[in-house]
């Protein structure tokens, strides 16, 4: 398992940063197009569709944001967008979780798929917007989900149950603890610092989230990276509740030793939105 986790992750690798770092950014929208596609077929299995229609499910993602992207929207960030996307999965991720895994099959079929769909596909016009920002803007929004995912790790495993004897969701993650989301929440304030401090030092041409935000309010930026933290978990557990209902571990096999798309992006899909509406609210 270890032996194709590396693998797989050093393949991925090859693939994604030659596309990041490129001078335009084509190369990398374009490779995110090909991941939220698979995840769009990842979603249409979840939710019980046939080979067939999760195969389309994955075609219409393709169509919907080709579509967004020859009509120049990777370069219009907008409050009126991504402040109704970004109330949308506050509201609804709570809900969802509140309701747990028995709440999920409930939902009308259509409507879980067709609010799956968009919601990837406007992950990948938030992926692709922060990209035309630039690389350093992009790159601290995905660190502070891997932070938050890391520290939260650690912070449980050190710390977990210590202080509230609760777990966050045991009938969804019985892995999560509260300790482990506030050791995320730590960890990802000690990166918006430490990034601050290196945007200044090498005077970055393109500043990151947190310098945008600190130039506006230090507090803004505690809430804010907090915030994202706490939604980081929150497109963790709505993914995992999913997939209980569907009762699967993983929500595909496309990626060996790590699962399938959603598995890697779940995370991603409520903070990417949440960032865009963070950086449109103080351009």
């Amino acid at each position: 398992m270890l032996k194709q986790r590396v693998i797989t992750a050093i393949i991925l690798l090859a693939i994604l940063l030659p596309a990041l770092f490129y001078p335009s950014p084509e190369p990398f929208c374009g490779v995110a197009l090909v991941l939220i596609a698979a995840g769009s077929w990842e979603w249409g299995r979840l939710n019980k569709l046939g080979q067939g229609a999760s195969l389309t499910l994955g075609l219409i993602a393709v169509l919907v944001c080709g579509w967004l992207w020859q009509d120049g929207w990777l370069a219009r960030p907008s409050i009126a967008l991504w402040a109704p996307v970004g109330a949308a999965w506050v509201l609804a991720g709570g809900w969802l979780i509140r309701r747990g895994v028995p709440g999920w099959a409930p939902i009308a079929a259509p409507l879980r798929v067709a609010a799956g769909l968009l919601a990837l596909c406007l992950t990948w016009l938030a992926v692709g917007q922060a990209r035309v920002i630039g690389v350093n803007f992009l790159l601290s929004i995905l660190v502070l989900v891997w932070v938050a995912d890391i520290g939260a790790y650690f912070a449980g495993r050190a710390f977990g149950l210590r202080f509230t004897k609760v777990k966050l969701a045991p009938a969804i993650s019985p892995g999560k603890s509260w300790e482990g989301v506030w050791g995320g929440m730590a960890g990802v304030f000690v990166l918006a610092l430490a990034w601050i401090w290196a945007d200044q030092a090498a005077q970055a041409p393109v500043a990151s989230l947190y310098t945008r935000l600190a130039a506006q309010n230090w507090l803004l930026l505690l809430l804010a990276v907090v915030f994202l933290a706490a939604m980081s978990v929150v497109g963790d557990l709505v993914e995992s509740l999913i997939k209980r209902s569907a009762g699967v571990k993983d929500s595909s096999g496309l990626l060996p030793g790590h699962g399938g798309v959603l598995d890697r992006v779940d995370a991603l899909l409520p903070t990417l939105p949440l960032a865009m509406m963070l950086y449109a609210a103080v351009a």
